[in-house]
Formats: C-alpha cells, sequence, structure tokens
C-alpha cells in the first residue's frame, strides 16, 4: 500500500506531541492563573503582569530559541547511535545557557525603564518593575530547566514534559496565593507576588527535571551528572549559530504582535479588546500545531541520525499534510463557535461583535500557521535554521505588516479597514511564509538525498 509508511507516521508523531502539548497548555494556564489571581487584587495590578510579560516573554523565548538548537542535535545524536557525545552536547548546552542568560537578566533588570519613556502612571510603573525584578531571578533556572527539556526530548522521550508542566501549574498556584495575599507571615505584593512566584515555578521546574535525570532508567545511562565537560568554545560556537536563528525567528513572531497592538491602540479600547480575544484564542490553538512541529523536528533528527533520508522525508511530508488537515478541523469549529468563543471572554456587544467577525479571518490564519511552524520544524530537524530567519524576516515585517498597515490604516487601497486589515495582514505574512518554507525544505529534501545517493553521511555531530 503506497500510503502505509505514511500513515504509519501518525501514531508515531502522536505519542511525541501529546505530552507536549499538555505540557504547552499547563504553561499557558499558568499565565491565565496569574492574570486572574492579581486581578482579584485590583485592575492595576492585573494589568502590571500583562505589561510586564510583554517584556519579559520576548527576553525569554530569545533565551529558549538559542537552546532549542539542542533538540536535533541530540535526536540526531541517539539516532546514529552516538550515545557517548551526548552528554558533551549537553554540557555545551550549559555553558551557551550561561552565556545568553546573563545578558538577558541585565536586559530585564533595565527593562523598566522603557516605562518612563512610554508615560505610564506611576503605580503600575511601579508593580510592573517589581514584577520583572520578581521574575528576574527565576531566568536562570528556566533556561537551564529547557536544556534538560531538550536533552530529554531529543530522545523521543517526552512525558517529563508534560508531567513537570504540572508540577509547575502545582506550585503556581499556591505560591501566588501566597506572595499576592501575604500568607505565612509575607508581605502582601499584589500583582508583583506573581513574578516572584513565577521565579519560584522557574526552580521548582529544574529540580523536578534533575530529579527525573538521576533517576529515570533511560536518562540516567547518558550520565550527565557525573561530570561537567569544560567550556568547549569552538562547539559552543556552532551550538550558537544553530540556535541564534531560531531564536530571532521565535522574537520577530512575538514583537510583530506587539507591534500590531500597539498600533491598534489609538482605535479605542473596544478595538483592542476584540482583536485581544481573537490573539488570545489562536495563541490557545496554535499550541497544537506547535506541538505537532516539535514531534516532527524529534522523528527528523532522530531518522537523519539512522540514515534514513527517506523516512525523514516522509516524517516532514506526514506533519505538513497532518497539521494542516487538523487546522482545517480547527478552523471549522472556529467558524462556528466564533459567537460562543467571544462571549467567554467579553458581553460587551460592540466587542463581541468585532471578535466574531475577526475570528473569521483567524479560522483561515490557523490553516496558514500550521503549515509555516510545521515546515519550519521540519527545517530544524535538518539544522537548517538560518532560512527560517530569513524567511520570517520577509514573510512578516516586510510582506505581513506592511499589508496590514495599509489596509488596516490608510485609504490607499480600500477605506481604512481598522484591525481587520491588519488581520489580512497576519494572513499574508503567515501565507508567505509557509510557502517560502516549503520550498526551502524541498531545497533541502534534493541535498539530502544527493548526499544519499553520493553515500556521503548525512548528519555530524554538533
Amino acid at each position: 500500500m503506497a500510503f502505509k509508511p505514511y500513515l504509519a507516521e501518525i501514531p508515531r508523531l502522536l505519542r511525541l506531541c501529546g505530552p507536549i502539548l499538555v505540557a504547552q497548555i499547563a504553561q499557558t494556564t499558568m499565565s491565565f492563573v496569574d492574570t486572574v489571581m492579581a486581578g482579584q487584587v485590583s485592575a492595576t495590578d492585573m494589568a502590571a503582569v500583562a505589561v510586564a510579560t510583554s517584556f519579559w516573554l520576548p527576553l525569554i523565548l530569545l533565551v529558549q530559541g538559542v537552546i532549542m538548537a539542542l533538540t536535533p542535535i541530540i535526536s540526531q545524536l541517539n539516532g546514529a547511535r552516538r550515545h557517548g557525545e551526548v552528554a558533551g552536547a549537553v554540557h555545551q548546552g550549559f555553558w551557551l545557557t550561561i552565556v545568553v542568560t546573563l545578558p538577558a537578566m541585565l536586559a530585564l533588570y533595565f527593562s523598566p525603564l522603557a516605562l518612563q519613556w512610554m508615560d505610564v502612571e506611576p503605580l503600575l510603573a511601579e508593580k510592573t518593575t517589581g514584577y520583572l525584578h520578581g521574575i528576574l531571578w527565576g531566568m536562570p533556572a528556566y533556561a537551564l530547566y529547557q536544556v534538560l527539556r531538550n536533552f530529554s526530548e531529543g530522545l523521543s522521550h517526552t512525558l517529563p514534559t508534560m508531567v513537570i508542566g504540572f508540577i509547575g501549574l502545582a506550585v503556581n498556584i499556591p505560591a501566588n496565593y501566597i506572595l499576592i495575599h501575604g500568607k505565612l507571615g509575607l508581605p502582601a505584593l499584589g500583582g508583583v507576588g506573581c513574578g516572584y512566584a513565577s521565579a519560584l515555578v522557574f526552580w521548582a521546574m529544574l529540580l523536578a527535571m534533575v530529579i527525573y535525570t538521576r533517576r529515570s532508567p533511560l536518562l540516567q545511562g547518558f550520565s550527565i551528572f557525573a561530570h561537567l565537560s569544560a567550556p568547549d568554545w569552538p562547539r559552543i560556537s556552532r551550538l550558537f549559530r544553530l540556535g541564534f536563528p531560531i531564536a530571532m525567528a521565535i522574537f520577530c513572531e512575538v514583537t510583530l504582535f506587539t507591534v500590531v497592538a500597539l498600533l491598534l491602540a489609538p482605535l479605542g479600547s473596544e478595538v483592542v479588546a476584540g482583536h485581544q480575544i481573537a490573539i488570545n484564542f489562536s495563541s490557545m490553538i496554535f499550541m497544537i500545531p506547535l506541538s505537532l512541529g516539535m514531534a516532527v523536528t524529534i522523528r527528523v533528527g532522530h531518522c537523519l541520525g539512522e540514515n534514513k533520508a527517506v523516512q525523514a522525508r516522509t516524517i516532514g511530508i506526514v506533519g505538513i499534510v497532518f497539521g494542516c488537515l487538523v487546522a482545517i478541523m480547527t478552523a471549522l469549529a472556529t467558524v462556528l463557535g466564533r459567537h460562543g468563543i467571544g462571549a467567554l471572554y467579553t458581553d460587551n456587544s460592540a466587542v463581541l461583535e468585532l471578535a466574531a467577525s475577526l475570528l473569521l479571518l483567524a479560522s483561515l490564519y490557523q490553516i496558514s500557521d500550521s503549515a509555516q511552524v510545521i515546515t519550519a520544524a521540519a527545517l530544524r530537524g535538518y539544522k537548517d535554521t538560518q532560512a527560517i530567519f530569513y524567511i520570517t524576516v520577509v514573510a512578516y515585517w516586510l510582506c505581513g505588516l506592511p499589508a496590514g498597515m495599509v489596509l488596516g490604516l490608510t485609504d490607499w487601497l480600500v477605506p481604512a479597514m481598522g484591525p481587520h486589515g491588519f488581520w489580512i495582514g497576519f494572513l499574508i505574512g503567515l501565507s508567505v511564509a509557509a510557502l517560502m518554507l516549503i520550498w526551502r525544505l524541498r531545497i533541502i529534501y534534493e541535498r539530502v538525498e544527493h548526499r544519499r545517493r553520493a553515500g556521503l553521511p548525512l548528519v555530524d555531530g554538533m
């Protein structure tokens, strides 16, 4: 049967992506819990959490993006049965983490200075600064946890990601309650307490991952903690060159949405609220293709390590097609349930009407988004990361954002469409990204096939 190799990959991908998806949901729930619990104190505290998140999230994603380079490295080494090299790769990941986390912490510490330029009211600025200086202490733990997470996931072992995600959530809720309301003799910190609670969560997750790594029958055999390799700067440099484009691609995407939110702000609170509902819901749906993409990276890297170029290609195709089919189903569900989705967030009729119309565009957006994120994940499995960054810049910043600004804010082509114009811009940017990434993946397929026919190894070490 011609389709049998393709169909056989679907359950393998689902086994890998299931725990990752649940972990992503747990992480999203933590952000939701922070917002709700801070909002119980005051609107200012809730706003402080939201503003602070817009500062620390891009920075932490930059660090995380650099470290994500470990996943294809570990999966290729594992596929090639070069298990003796895995610990050394992880150790260089630790050293790289230190190198990139320290400047990120400095940037986060001084980031509240921007609030002075933004003319933010003093109380909101004070609470935002307190939150940022609180979560700052958790950044090293978060970064080191990501190293161990990528080590485990690179070995196709994604269950710890899910379990530790729930551990983080279990710590987050009581820590928030104690620090926000001043229990156990501690001062009541309000929304600022969410920052310190998040730092505690990150350290708890790191501790749990260290314990799991030391005791897991699968992971302990790699002796990650038996000794620590000295910094190998050429290897660290190669790891950075592989991970930095991933980080910058993520940063470009995150900041795009931040810029659009700022451009929409002058149009009024109802416009911003309707836009935010559509973005928030789309972000939750995005967890599905994102998790599937992570599974594709693992499987592609493993097959390349085994010198199975044809199977690696099959996995990429299956991931993209299956992800788009799932996106079509979620898109249909979004169209049918768009009014009910908006009602979960607000009862304001004007906001509901706008959100429902934006969710129609969001349904199309989901298909393009799924195609681009899974294709990019397949390219990461081939360690082809620079192209992802270049394509992201062109698609989002040179196509999507300008188109959104022209359609949303000017009368050059059509009467100004407001947020709808920006969402059409999102759709254009994501569609361009998907097409360019698929084109790039085809080029990589041809290169790998050429190496296979020439009898050359498909992968190297780091």
